[in-house]
Order: structure tokens, then C-alpha cells, then sequence
């Protein structure tokens, strides 16, 4: 199918904002795709990823919107993290939905913390009628530390690469000895309360339990943020019940890293996004 990009200016509280949209030719559909962009970084996303991303699933006939939240690219406005861009997701959907006469349902396209501020807003606006979700960011101290342990230094410890180096002499012995018991000591010490946990996080999970839609997890295999991910929504009841039943999926890319950067990844992604979004 083919489509048409173009730039977009739309307000969000007195500022500007830049986004380009990729509307398909001759579409009527009612459900259009907004990219909530992790960071900090602008529209076009590493390696332009966002680019490929918009292109290709406005090919499978999906209105898309990349935009620029307020601080970053070339949007106006004062610099803010994910924790605060709830303001900007909702101009960005309304622009969508006045620039596509057609639409009036949204998915949410989110990577790392692009996903954490995509489930901290979905509860909040009954437009947005579904959640993809790529490596999703729930960093805290403790399960970041049990991840490494798990992940990196398990690894490490397998690798004969590393016991080589180790018995040339490459590694400082009592740096990385050191360096392996802080780590176990975040890990395994004493939890946090559940006062003290984040402030993003309790949000994220209320909006997974407000938002009644269809979700689609993707996860990356090279990754220790979706490992962090998955040790959290193993180790928590609250985290897990959120994610369980017929309206949630998951795909996996077993090597594929963080950000999709080849490819074969990015088109893959965008393949299964668009077989998700025709079935849900």
C-alpha cells in the first residue's frame, strides 16, 4: 500500500510540537498508531529506527504519528523525562485523530521508557484501545543488580574468553572481585518497602490495570532492560497478573538488542505489530 509522510505542528500548553505523520493512501481505517519515543532521544529514534518503523506499518495500511515531546528535537518547550510527558501523548493523539479524519482509536508505540510512559497514560484517555510495549523500563537498584548477577556476571563466568584473560593476567583480581560483592550485596540485601518503591512504577501499573485493551510485549533476547523486565514481572504477583489472560502477547527476538538496530529485526517487528494490530 502506498503512503504519504508529512510534518505536522500542533500545540501542547503554549508550545509547539513537531511530528511526521505517515498516512496510507485511501485508508478509512478508525485506529491510528502514536510512537511515544524513548530517550532521551527525538522522532527518528536510533538508527532511525522510528523511521523504518512509521514506513512500514503505514505500508500495512496504519496512520502513523512520530512526534517530538516537548524539550527534545524540535519541539518547543523545557526539557522533561518520561515521567512527564502525559500532557504531550495526549496533544499527540489529538493531532492524530484531527489531521485522519477517520481515526478515533489509538495504539501506543512504545520503546524503554517510550513503553513506561505509554502504560502510565493509557488508563487515563478511553481513545487508546491498544499497547505495544518493547523492552519496557522498570530500572530500580535492586532488580538492576540481581539482572547483572544473573545475566552478566553468570556469563562471565562461562565465557573462555574471560578465563583466559584471567589466568594471562588481564583482569584486575580484586577490582572485579570487589566489584562482583557490591553487586550480589543490591541484589540479595534488604528489599525496599513498599513506600519506597517508584513513584513511575506504582503508575505503570496502574494503568496496566486500568487499561482494559489488548497489549503486545516485545521482548529483545540481548537485552538487560527486557531482563530486568521479565525478573520483576517474575518476581511480583501484581506485575505479573497485569500481564496474564487472552488480551496479552508476547513476541520474543531471541538475539535481537535493545533498540532493533538490524534490519531483519526491525522488519520483523513490524511484521508482527501488524499481524497483532489486523487480528486485535
Amino acid at each position: 500500500m502506498t503512503f504519504v509522510e508529512r510534518g505536522i505542528v500542533f500545540d501542547c500548553a503554549g508550545d509547539r510540537l513537531i511530528g511526521v505523520l505517515a498516512e496510507p493512501s485511501g485508508t478509512a481505517t478508525d485506529l491510528g498508531i502514536v510512537i511515544v519515543v524513548g530517550g532521551p532521544q527525538y522522532r527518528a529514534g536510533s538508527h532511525r529506527q522510528f523511521v523504518h518503523l512509521s514506513r512500514a506499518l503505514a505500508a500495512q495500511g496504519w496512520p502513523v504519528l512520530r512526534f517530538d515531546y516537548r524539550g527534545m528535537g524540535d519541539s518547543e518547550g523545557l526539557a522533561r523525562t518520561f515521567e512527564n510527558i502525559d500532557e504531550d501523548i495526549r496533544a499527540a493523539i489529538d493531532a492524530l485523530t484531527d489531521s485522519c479524519g477517520s481515526v478515533r482509536r489509538v495504539a501506543l508505540w512504545g520503546l524503554c521508557d517510550g513503553a513506561s510512559a505509554a502504560m502510565m497514560y493509557a488508563g487515563t484517555d478511553a481513545r487508546v484501545a491498544a499497547l505495544v510495549l518493547a523492552n519496557p523500563w522498570v530500572r530500580d537498584p535492586q532488580t538492576e543488580a540481581i539482572t547483572q548477577v544473573k545475566h552478566y556476571y553468570g556469563g562471565r563466568l562461562l565465557s573462555g574468553a574471560f578465563w583466559r584473560k584471567l589466568v594471562s593476567g588481564g583482569v584486575d583480581v580484586g577490582a572485579a572481585t570487589r566489584e562482583t560483592a557490591r553487586a550480589f550485596a543490591r541484589a540479595f540485601g534488604p528489599g525496599r518497602t513498599h513506600e519506597q518503591v517508584q513513584t513511575f512504577q506504582q503508575r505503570m501499573l496502574a494503568g496496566l490495570r486500568t487499561h482494559q485493551g489488548p497489549k503486545l510485549l516485545l521482548l529483545s533476547g540481548n537485552d538487560l532492560t527486557a531482563k530486568e523486565f521479565l525478573e520483576r514481572v517474575g518476581r511480583e504477583s501484581t506485575w505479573s497478573a497485569g500481564l496474564e489472560g487472552p488480551n496479552c502477547e508476547r513476541l520474543d527476538f531471541s538475539e535481537a538488542d535493545h533498540t532493533f538496530s538490524r534490519a531483519d529485526w526491525k522488519a520483523a517487528v513490524a511484521a508482527g505489530v501488524g499481524r497483532w494490530l489486523a487480528r486485535t
